[in-house]
C-alpha cells in the first residue's frame, strides 16, 4: 500500500509538473516592458512590449496589438528547442509511468513493471533538467540585459514574465515526482544495497555495554550453577568451590577488559 501511494504520488507530481511547462510554452509575456505613463494634459499615451517563445508584439494605449512571428521550423532557439525536448522527454515519462505503476495492472511481472518505473523517472528526470536549463537560459539572457552597465539607455530593459516562475515550478514538481519513482522501485530493483543498509542497525553504547555485560556475566552465572550442581553430587567441599567461582570471575572479567 505504501509503494503505491509513493507512485501514485510520483506520477500526479510529474504529470502536474508536464502540463504547467506545456502551457508556459503556448503562453504570452515571457519578458515584458513598459514605455510612456508620463502623459501631457489630456491624454496619457503607454506602450507595453512583450515576447514569448513565437512571437514579438507591442500594444499601444489604444490596446493595438501588432505582433511579429519569430521563424519555427527554420530558426529554433535553444530556450524552444530545451524546452521541446523537455516536454518529449517528459511525454514518455508519462506514458511508461502509466504502465509501470502497480494500480493500473497493464504491465507484466512485477520485476518488469519496477524496469518500466524506472525508466519512467529517468525519461521525467531528463526531462525535467532539459526545461530546467532552458527556463534558466532565458533568465540569464535578460538578466545581462538588464543589468548591462554598458548598454544604451534608449534601450528596452524587460523584465520576467508569469510563465517563467509556473515553468519553474513545473520543472521542480517533474523532478520530485522522478525522485519519489526511483524511491518505490529502488528495493525491488536493487537488493544488495537495501541489505547491506538494513543489516547494519545502529547500538549506542548503554546497549553495547548491556550486551557485554550480559554475554559474560550470563556466562559466569551458568558455570557457578553447573558447579553447584557438580559440587553437591560429588561432595566437594563450599570453601574450595568458593575458590574455584573466584577464579572463574576474575578470568571472566579481565576478558571483558581486555576486549572494551
Amino acid at each position: 500500500m505504501k509503494k503505491r501511494l509513493i507512485q501514485i504520488s510520483g506520477f500526479l507530481l510529474s504529470t502536474l509538473g508536464w502540463l504547467f511547462v506545456s502551457c508556459t510554452m503556448a503562453m504570452d509575456s515571457w519578458k515584458e516592458s513598459q514605455l510612456g505613463g508620463l502623459g501631457g494634459s489630456y491624454v496619457i499615451k503607454v506602450a507595453w512590449y512583450w515576447s514569448n517563445l513565437w512571437k514579438d508584439c507591442f500594444v499601444d494605449s489604444t490596446a493595438v496589438t501588432n505582433c511579429r512571428d519569430y521563424g519555427v521550423l527554420w530558426s529554433v532557439t535553444r530556450v524552444r528547442g530545451l524546452l521541446m525536448g523537455g516536454l518529449a522527454f517528459g511525454f514518455c515519462g508519462v506514458i511508461l509511468a502509466f504502465v509501470g505503476m502497480e494500480c493500473t495492472y497493464i504491465g507484466g511481472s512485477q520485476r518488469t513493471n519496477n524496469k518500466v518505473l524506472f525508466a519512467a523517472a529517468v525519461f521525467h528526470f531528463l526531462g525535467g533538467a532539459l526545461d530546467t536549463a532552458g527556463y534558466c537560459l532565458y533568465i540569464n539572457r535578460i538578466a545581462i540585459t538588464a543589468y548591462n552597465p554598458k548598454l544604451d539607455p534608449t534601450a528596452l530593459r524587460y523584465s520576467l514574465g508569469t510563465p517563467i516562475f509556473l515553468g519553474l515550478v513545473g520543472s521542480f514538481l517533474i523532478i520530485g515526482g522522478s525522485i519519489l519513482y526511483a524511491i518505490a522501485v529502488m528495493k525491488s530493483l536493487f537488493p544488495e544495497k537495501s541489505k547491506f543498509y538494513n543489516s547494519r542497525p545502529y547500538t549506542n553504547q548503554q546497549s553495547r555495554s548491556r550486551t557485554l555485560y550480559a554475554g559474560y556475566y550470563g556466562q559466569s552465572r551458568q558455570s557457578q550453577s553447573r558447579l553447584s550442581r557438580h559440587s553437591m553430587k560429588s561432595g566437594v567441599s563450599k570453601s574450595s568451590q568458593v575458590s574455584t567461582i573466584s577464579q572463574i570471575e576474575d578470568r571472566k572479567i579481565s576478558e571483558r577488559d581486555a576486549f572494551v
